[in-house]
């Protein structure tokens, strides 16, 4: 389901970047958190960070739980 993160929370496991309040997250069965949609302006250029969709092209199972 998606989400927006209410507080600091560590680092998504995928692109190990902090999870920070506010951020769209992505928050699946077993209860782990990965970024989801986020978009961000650094620099002079757009970014965008939709992890666990990108995770998903390739792989079935949560990054932390392959066996779930």
């Amino acid at each position: 389901s998606e989400d927006v993160l209410s507080k600091d929370t560590g680092e998504c496991a995928i692109c190990l970047e902090e999870l920070q309040q506010g951020d769209t997250i992505a928050r699946l069965p077993c209860l782990c958190i990965y970024h989801k949609g986020q978009v961000f302006l650094t620099v002079h250029t757009y970014t965008s960070r939709n992890c666990i969709d990108e995770w998903f092209e390739v792989n079935r199972s949560c990054p932390e739980h392959p066996s779930d």
